[in-house]
């Protein structure tokens, strides 16, 4: 199967969410006789993550943020102004995306920004012939020192639609504002600034500096498909010269600050199927979690009051090749005791990087990848409440094996990405050890039949250390599985569908207890389990 054949039409930019409402199934809604294959309808997406949470009481007020029908490739340009009678400080904010599709539509991806902050980033569901509605919601509270002034407001959902493509995207975005102080948990900075250009100034009393990056491969081409793309040797339609491997990263003045791996986010046409992801999308898909990065070593360096180059790069892409967006805010808490806080960088050390991908030919070609990186940086601020010392070490690590035969039809792939973090600020120690996991293959067989077996895994342990003791702690995992058939280079009622999912999220910790299973088969729910 070529690769252009798998790659779903992704066109747009790109952005970003913290959890995916689509409609709840009820009772009634959940049907142990799912039809015999896929019809003209389904099930409006629907995913098991939790929602987000609110404080108790009612909100203290709400606005539309965004209200628009994207056509094409012609953005939303509205304004935003503070609701009176909400005050300037909100213990939660939560935007809401509400939308609707119907016909014949490509996955699409967009974003939001608000005063140039990217504060939303998700794709879009693809729709049934008699259409479909779906939500998605974020808290956005970190971005409070933003929605406290009126900003510009641009959104794009990048769409085509003509006499085959039919499903023009309604969507409307809300804000809802509780009033109040935020947890401490919660972190909310003290300025939050677009990184518009590679030049970054900071207030010179910076005490804290985390930078956020929506790093995405998109775009239709094979860096939506990273994860497979091969070296130049190798007879494979996506290229690569230095294979699969991928590592997103940051530099401040010249320097590495920080490394990530990004996740490997699967579209709803992906892999060549978009009858797995009708009604459950995989992993992330409508979530785009940003890649945040501990700068608080280099904060000594950025306190000058001078400008300093910031920058973001993505390892492993091809020279000159597009197909990854990288939009980046920084968020910054200062020290109300003192106008300049100094300090200096005081380590810096890592790791060579190993990228090693081996093709062995044959009649099932073959591509091992093992790659690896490590970097440790510390540094110390002396602010109105002492010295304080910050010691960021992060490794990513990726292994993956790649089969297919001539022709393509058949492409099989197992890999496993990790992502580990500690940081380490004076006398809090917070640990995180983040795994995803992607297992699949794509046939094509007798009678143009094509099938796609897929699962995906979304896995972290964070945990919280202050003097001898966990205050804070949390499990996440989240599984999806599914298994579609359909016809190929047939119109759509004749491609006889046939696929099963499912996805259970778990989420445990000192928090609580969230854990939820979702069954799909032929577009229905057939299964909604809740555990906690």
């Amino acid at each position: 199967m070529r690769q252009r054949m798998v790659m779903s039409m992704l066109t747009a930019g790109v952005l970003a969410v913290t959890a995916l409402f689509g409609s709840t199934p009820s009772a009634s809604a959940v049907s142990p006789q799912p039809p015999a294959e896929f019809g003209t309808d389904w099930h409006d997406p629907v995913t098991a993550a939790p929602p987000v949470p609110r404080p108790a009481g009612a909100p203290t007020c709400e606005m539309t943020l965004a209200q628009a029908q994207f056509r094409d490739f012609t953005p939303y340009k509205g304004s935003y102004t503070p609701p009176k009678g909400c005050g300037d400080r909100w213990s939660t904010v939560v935007l809401r995306l509400d939308g609707r599709v119907k016909g014949r539509q490509y996955d699409r991806l967009g974003h939001l920004s608000i005063g140039g902050v990217e504060v939303f980033r998700t794709s879009t569901p693809q729709p049934s012939p008699d259409g479909i509605t779906w939500s998605v919601e974020t808290d956005i509270t970190r971005y409070s020192d933003t929605l406290r002034r009126p900003q510009p407001v641009e959104m794009l959902i990048g769409n085509v639609v003509n006499d085959t493509y039919t499903g023009v995207i309604d969507v409307t975005v809300t804000l809802t504002f509780y009033a109040g102080t935020p947890a401490p948990a919660a972190g909310v900075p003290d300025r939050v600034i677009p990184l518009g250009s590679p030049s970054l100034t900071t207030p010179r009393n910076s005490e804290r500096i985390l930078a956020e990056v929506y790093a995405t491969g998109s775009g239709g081409g094979c860096e939506e498909y990273w994860y497979m793309t091969v070296p130049d040797a190798a007879p494979y339609s996506c290229k690569a010269a230095d294979g699969p491997h991928r590592e997103v990263r940051i530099s401040v003045d010249g320097r590495l600050a920080g490394i990530a791996a990004p996740f490997p986010t699967v579209w709803t046409g992906g892999w060549s199927n978009p009858f797995l992801w009708y009604v459950i999308p995989g992993p992330r898909a409508f979530d785009v979690k940003p890649v945040v990065y501990d700068l608080t070593p280099f904060a000594a360096l950025l306190n000058d009051g001078r400008p300093h180059r910031v920058e973001v790069s993505v390892a492993g892409v091809p020279a000159g090749q597009t197909g990854w967006s990288t939009p980046t805010n920084v968020l910054v808490w200062q020290d109300e005791g003192r106008d300049v806080v100094t300090g200096a960088l005081t380590r810096h050390e890592q790791s060579t990087p190993a990228n090693s991908s081996v093709y062995t030919p044959g009649t099932e070609h073959r591509l091992d990848t093992e790659a690896a990186h490590r970097l440790t940086v510390a540094g110390h601020l002396d602010t109105s409440h002492g010295r304080v010392t910050t010691t960021v070490t992060r490794a990513v690590a990726g292994t993956s094996v790649h089969r297919w035969t001539d022709g393509e039809s058949r492409d099989a792939l197992t890999a496993t990405w990790r992502d580990d973090e500690t940081v380490t600020r004076g006398g809090t120690t917070t640990r995180t050890h983040r795994t995803y996991t992607m297992e699949g293959e794509t046939t094509l067989g007798a009678g143009d039949r094509l099938r796609t077996v897929l699962a995906l895994g979304d896995r972290a342990d964070t945990v919280v250390l202050r003097n001898g003791e966990r205050p804070r702690w949390s499990r996440l995992d989240d599984t999806y599985a599914g298994d579609a058939t359909y016809t190929t280079g047939v119109p759509r009622d004749q491609r006889h569908a046939v696929g099963t999912s499912s996805e259970r999220y778990r989420l445990y910790g000192s928090g609580g207890c969230h854990d939820r299973t979702l069954r799909t088969a032929q577009g229905t729910v057939t299964e909604d389990r809740r555990r906690c």
